[in-house]
C-alpha cells in the first residue's frame, strides 16, 4: 500500500475505563471497521470518526494504538501481507493460488476493493509500503520462472504480465460488481458464484500458462 497522509486529529490518551478494555480484542475490531471503511471510501474518504463508529469505540483509541489514520492503514497493509504469506505460500499451485485471491477479493478481507482503490490513489513513491510490495512481486514472478525451467508453464509468456495477469482477474468480482451482474445474474460475493468463477479463471490460466505444444 502506498504511503498516506495523516489525518490523526487532537491525540490524548484514552480514559481509565478504555484502557481497561482488552486491548488486543480493541484492535482487532478496530482493523476489522478499517477495512470495511477503506475498502468502501478508499484512504482519501475515509474517516476515523467513521472508523471508530463502526467499531463502537473513542476515536481518540485510534491515535492511541495506530497514531491515527496512516498508521492505521500501515497496519492494515502488514495484516494482509501476513494472511498472504501463510495463505499462498511458495511453490503453490498457480490454479489453487488464484483461487485463494479470488475467493478473499471478496471475503473479509475486501483485498480487491482496497487493491482498487490503492491504484486509483497512487501518486508514485519508493517508502517501506512499496518496497514491501516490490518484494513480494518480484518474488512470485521468479517462481513463474522456476516453473517455466521446469517446462510447467510456457516459456514464451512474460512471468511478469501472467502474474498482473491472473492478480487482476482475481480481483475482478469486488471491482466490477455491476458487470457481474450483468453477465452473470447474480451478486458478486454469492458464494456459488465466487467459486464457479474461481473454477474458471483457474481453467483459463492453466490453457494459458500450460506448456507450450509442440
Amino acid at each position: 500500500m502506498a504511503s498516506k497522509q495523516s489525518d490523526t486529529g487532537a491525540r490524548r490518551a484514552p480514559a481509565p475505563h478504555e484502557r481497561r478494555r482488552d486491548p488486543e480484542r480493541t484492535k482487532a475490531r478496530i482493523l476489522d471497521a478499517a477495512m470495511e471503511e477503506f475498502a468502501a471510501k478508499g484512504f482519501a474518504g475515509a474517516r476515523v470518526s467513521a472508523i471508530a463508529g463502526r467499531a463502537g469505540v473513542n476515536q481518540q483509541l485510534i491515535a492511541y494504538y495506530f497514531d491515527g489514520k496512516e498508521g492505521l492503514y500501515r497496519e492494515m497493509g502488514r495484516r494482509w501481507r501476513a494472511y498472504e504469506a501463510a495463505a499462498f505460500p511458495d511453490g503453490m499451485d498457480l490454479g489453487e493460488m488464484v483461487k485463494g485471491y479470488v475467493r478473499a477479493s471478496v471475503a473479509d478481507h475486501h483485498s480487491g476493493r482496497l487493491l482498487a482503490w490503492d491504484g486509483l490513489e497512487y501518486t508514485g513513491g519508493d517508502d517501506a509500503e512499496a518496497q514491501a510490495r516490490d518484494t513480494r512481486l518480484g518474488h512470485e514472478v521468479e517462481g513463474i520462472r522456476e516453473r517455466q525451467r521446469a517446462g510447467e508453464i510456457d516459456d514464451g509468456i512474460d512471468p511478469a504480465a501472467l502474474l498482473l495477469i491472473a492478480l487482476s482477474a482475481s480481483n475482478a468480482l469486488a471491482v466490477y460488481p455491476q458487470l457481474v451482474r450483468g453477465l452473470f445474474g447474480a451478486d458478486s460475493d454469492s458464494p456459488e458464484l465466487v467459486e464457479h468463477y474461481a473454477e474458471q479463471l483457474a481453467r483459463v490460466l492453466a490453457r494459458l500458462g500450460g506448456p507450450r505444444p509442440d
